[in-house]
């Protein structure tokens, strides 16, 4: 029998605010609110708020449709129509739950779009997904907001200067054609206020991980923490009414010397302290994290919290210059960053949080993720001397999550770091 959740005040302030988000999508065509359907990295959902429109995430819809165990049926319906195996299968996901009505997780149809507006950020299945969705929603407009890879490591003047040109030339006129409304500079300043709030907080919270032990859980836990952030609340007084609560939370749990909350009850003795690569499995979200819980392990810091956008290295919206903050925000999200940074990137959080090993979650369908992961682990194996371990599932396939193998590798792996804390001697 599962436990019963506890829920933090925080976890009822997400909740309440993605409830009513998606009341607010249901009724969009009554209210006469227009709605564009985007991408999670690179979302530049503060120019949507700012032109008074609701952003709709489809890979939002495809890991909540895993989560509600609705996915293999939807993968399996888009297959039918001629979708490869081989396609992310966020995409196929996203496409059978539009075939079969396109209802929410609040059991209310999400509208269709008034705009696509396609930000690409070093995922290539991006462009065929929205291609995809051109098909399903014939005569819709569609913006494409193209960022420049981070080939050489840095963001040049250049690079930034392009992806303005595109929010002056592209983006906007078609927001300001299908909204009705002139953009408003001023107006997306206030809102750029906010999201810098919001970044400070997200630093904070995941650096309370540096503690012992840690408070939070940076990958399980972590999703649902950058969940505001990454399903339209970027900019909002919502978000940063909900990042002060939590971060409060978890200070009181720092001060009280307690682990981290999971859906087993609270971790009495932290174990382990790991640095995980890659995505979740969503279709077992739940008994992939008790695995960890039944170890004693603890996701100290994670790539897939950072899909949205990088803080790490300091970066923040400055308000004062909000199209150039947009295009160097779109730059730095995680899968925009070759994988020299992504090595440097990781391994300042295994060493920073004191990790003992890192591991990778090795997702079937996502190239952006999966490729060069084996590199990643062998610089930082080579690099740091520490434990790396490597296992296999899909995000919302669950005809690729194999329970017992991955319970194997995972126990093969914390035996590895057993092993290695006797030598060490802690």
């Amino acid at each position: 029998m599962s436990k019963k959740v506890k829920k933090e005040k925080s976890m009822i302030i997400q909740k309440e605010m993605i409830a009513s988000l998606f009341k607010e999508l249901s009724t969009a065509k009554e209210t006469g609110k227009k709605v564009v359907y985007t991408f999670v990295p690179g979302n530049i959902s503060e120019l949507i708020r700012a032109f008074d429109m609701l952003p709709v995430y489809p890979e939002i819809n495809a890991l909540q449709s895993g989560m509600r165990k609705k996915s293999r049926d939807f993968i399996r319906d888009a297959e039918k129509i001629g979708h490869s195996e081989d396609v992310c299968t966020y995409v196929k996901c996203d496409v059978g739950m539009m075939i079969n009505g396109n209802i929410g997780p609040t059991g209310e149809k999400i509208p269709d779009p008034d705009l696509l507006l396609l930000s690409y950020t070093g995922c290539f299945t991006f462009m065929k997904w929205f291609e995809t969705l051109e098909r399903l929603y014939p005569g819709v407009p569609v913006a494409l907001l193209h960022t420049p890879y981070q080939e050489a490591q840095k963001i040049t003047p250049e690079m930034t200067e392009y992806m303005v040109k595109q929010l002056k030339e592209e983006v906007i006129p078609k927001m300001e054609k299908v909204s009705g409304k002139k953009y408003d500079e001023e107006k997306l300043k206030k809102i750029l206020v906010n999201t810098n709030k919001v970044e400070e907080y997200m630093v904070k919270i995941f650096e309370t991980t540096k503690n012992k032990p840690s408070p939070i859980d940076a990958y399980f836990a972590g999703v649902y923490y950058i969940g505001p952030i990454n399903i339209g609340f970027r900019g909002t007084e919502e978000a940063v009414h909900y990042y002060e609560e939590l971060y409060k939370e978890i200070l009181e749990r720092v001060e009280k010397g307690l682990g981290p909350i999971t859906p087993e009850g609270e971790m009495k003795e932290e174990k382990f302290r790991l640095v995980v690569e890659g995505p979740p499995n969503w279709t077992h979200f739940r008994e992939f994290w008790k695995i960890f819980y039944d170890m004693g392990a603890v996701i100290v810091a994670s790539s897939y919290t950072k899909v949205g956008g990088v803080y790490d290295n300091g970066f923040r919206v400055n308000p004062e210059k909000p199209l150039e903050s947009l295009a160097k925000y779109c730059m730095n999200c995680y899968t925009n960053l070759n994988l020299e940074q992504r090595v440097d990137l990781l391994s300042d959080c295994i060493t920073n949080y004191d990790a003992d090993g890192f591991l990778v979650n090795s997702i079937k369908s996502c190239n952006s993720f999966s490729a060069g992961q084996l590199m990643i682990m062998q610089q930082l194996e080579r690099k740091l001397e520490i434990p790396v371990g490597f296992v296999e599932s899909d995000l919302v396939d669950p005809r690729y999550f194999s329970y017992s193998n991955i319970k194997n590798r995972l126990e093969s792996f914390f035996q590895m770091l057993e092993q290695r804390k006797l030598i060490l001697g802690n």
